[in-house]
């Protein structure tokens, strides 16, 4: 595994763009809430540390990982000064093709959102294995995805802003 025993969550601030001026949303799932909560705080956390304002970042919740694909096309419509939008959630393999066509759907999704729309919407979906994969990549062992999608998030939105035209 290519993760084992590393942190990627890791970030240099001094190369990440100040986030002060910038306005994020973050839909989360409800679903396997103990993971995307850990991944919601995780990005929180790091849109604050690189100065994102709390009154900046607006959050809504979806029942499940497939729902983020509305709820996030619904942010973007409802809140367009957003500069990024970030999808969490988590989807965690059981005993049936379930699994498959959710990551599937959820993915075509939130890529056909960053095709169609003006804003950078950030995939944060958890597609593991076990639950244990899940929280190790929550705030475990292997860090936090949401750190790394909130990073992602404001260096898209820096993009953004510097190829307006």
């Amino acid at each position: 595994m290519a993760t084992e025993g590393h942190n990627l969550s890791a970030y240099d601030k001094t190369t990440i763009p100040n986030a002060k001026d910038f306005r994020f949303g973050i839909v989360v799932s409800e679903w396997n809430g103990q993971i995307t909560e850990g991944l919601f705080q995780g990005a929180f956390d790091a849109l604050k540390d690189c100065g994102a304002i709390n009154d900046n970042i607006v959050r809504w919740n979806v029942p499940g990982a497939f729902e983020l694909i509305y709820g996030c096309k619904r942010m973007t419509a409802a809140y367009d000064m957003l500069d990024a939008v970030i999808a969490i959630g988590t989807v965690i393999q059981g005993e049936t093709k379930h699994f498959d066509f959710v990551c599937q759907g959820v993915t075509q999704g939130i890529k056909e959102l960053n095709l169609t729309g003006d804003i950078p919407v950030i995939f944060c979906v958890l597609t593991d294995n076990t639950l244990q994969q899940s929280i190790d990549r929550s705030g475990g062992k292997h860090g936090n995805k949401g750190t790394e999608a909130a990073i992602a998030a404001i260096k898209m939105a820096q993009l953004k802003k510097d190829s307006k035209f």
